[in-house]
């Protein structure tokens, strides 16, 4: 049986949300910078999905296309192909007032703070609530208690030329969050601050996700707030490299390590065959496979029942945390049973091309499956 602690509804339903839930969905998105001969692609193909509340940290090396994303979800590029739709919006095509709109709806953060240098700390991040329309008696006190959060109490009434590279960015912080946005994008929040500050930030950015549902990616190279994160996305060379659920990494290494087959592995090994996990989900009567075909993936059902049939008759029924297939992962060679769902199914699945991936680089694993394998024979 799975872990009871693990809420099997909750690891689905993150997997595979519904369009409603999702506040970011980035479709086969391209991106070019120049014209005819010098016209450079730099983003191939992207494909993304947060869902609302959702803290996400983009992170890959310099050049590798993090911020040109970002600045097209924040309607700062015009998508030119593909599709992305941010807070219910389509992008592509979108026209100036609905451009406007979402931006209201959307904090930004920037290295580059870009701090009105004639204007106090506090008049700066009351120009974010200005342009909301929030009332001034309303807004000063919101300003006042986010700036002396920040460490900025003994400096709300100071100007750029005064403060820190570090204080000018808590301030730029303040200017993006205190609207309450539904989303907040952020370039390097945290570069420019200690370990203290840069902490406090990112417990705000916590807060407005568990308290308000508010959906925040962050682009960073910092490894000290890796640990916040919902989801982590790499990007490499124009293109989403890996994007790894950690809820459900951590779900998955857990499943997996209940099964002899996989105790033999290192938690990186394992960890990167639970990044490689799918969800597949069946309806009553569907056939998950049938005897006599080639297997290619190996199955770990996660929430349902299934039944085990040979040659025309029922033998087992399989249930949450059972798992079949793994022949097939090392044996080229037929299945021996049919397996039908007998309710809905929901499956965690790993295909033979993604096991082999992971043999290749731990042999430890193929020993423990071919043990396992004899042992149910």
């Amino acid at each position: 049986m799975i872990n009871e602690d693990i809420d099997i509804d909750q690891l689905i339903a993150a997997w595979a949300p519904q369009p409603h839930e999702l506040s970011v969905n980035v479709d086969g998105v391209n991106h070019s910078y120049g014209e005819g001969d010098l016209r450079k692609q730099v983003l191939f193909n992207n494909r993304l999905k947060i869902r609302r509340g959702e803290i996400v940290i983009m992170t890959g090396p310099s050049g590798s296309g993090k911020t040109t994303l970002l600045t097209l979800i924040g309607t700062l590029r015009s998508v030119q192909e593909g599709s992305l739709k941010v807070l219910g919006t389509e992008l592509k095509g979108i026209n100036a007032r609905a451009t406007t709109d979402l931006r209201k709806r959307t904090g930004f953060i920037f290295q580059a703070h870009n701090l009105f240098e004639s204007l106090s700390a506090f008049q700066n991040v009351g120009m974010s609530t200005e342009l909301m329309g929030m009332k001034h008696t309303h807004a000063k006190p919101k300003i006042e208690a986010t700036l002396q959060r920040l460490g900025l109490g003994q400096r709300i009434h100071y100007k750029p030329k005064s403060l820190s590279g570090g204080q000018k960015q808590r301030v730029a912080i303040a200017r993006g969050i205190i609207h309450q946005p539904d989303l907040i994008l952020a370039d390097e929040p945290t570069a420019a601050l200690d370990a203290g500050s840069g902490r406090e930030v990112v417990t705000i950015f916590q807060e407005m996700a568990r308290e308000h549902g508010c959906t925040i990616l962050i682009v960073t190279h910092d490894n000290r707030i890796l640990d916040v994160a919902d989801r982590i996305v790499n990007m490499v060379d124009g293109s989403i490299h890996s994007n790894v659920l950690v809820q459900w990494n951590s779900a998955m290494c857990q499943i997996l390590n209940d099964f002899p087959v996989f105790r033999g592995l290192t938690p990186s090994a394992i960890s990167q065959v639970a990044d490689m996990m799918e969800l597949k989900r069946y309806s009553p009567g569907a056939q998950i496979i049938r005897q006599g075909a080639i297997g290619d993936e190996f199955f770990v059902i996660g929430k349902g029942v299934v039944d085990v049939i040979v040659d025309g008759e029922t033998v087992n029924t399989l249930v949450d945390g059972a798992f079949f297939g793994e022949v097939s992962l090392i044996k080229e060679q037929p299945r021996n049973a049919t397996v039908i769902a007998k309710s809905d199914v929901s499956c965690f699945v790993l295909s033979k091309d993604e096991f082999q991936a992971v043999v290749e680089s731990n042999s430890t694993f193929e020993e423990e499956l071919r043990k396992a394998i004899f042992m149910r024979q």
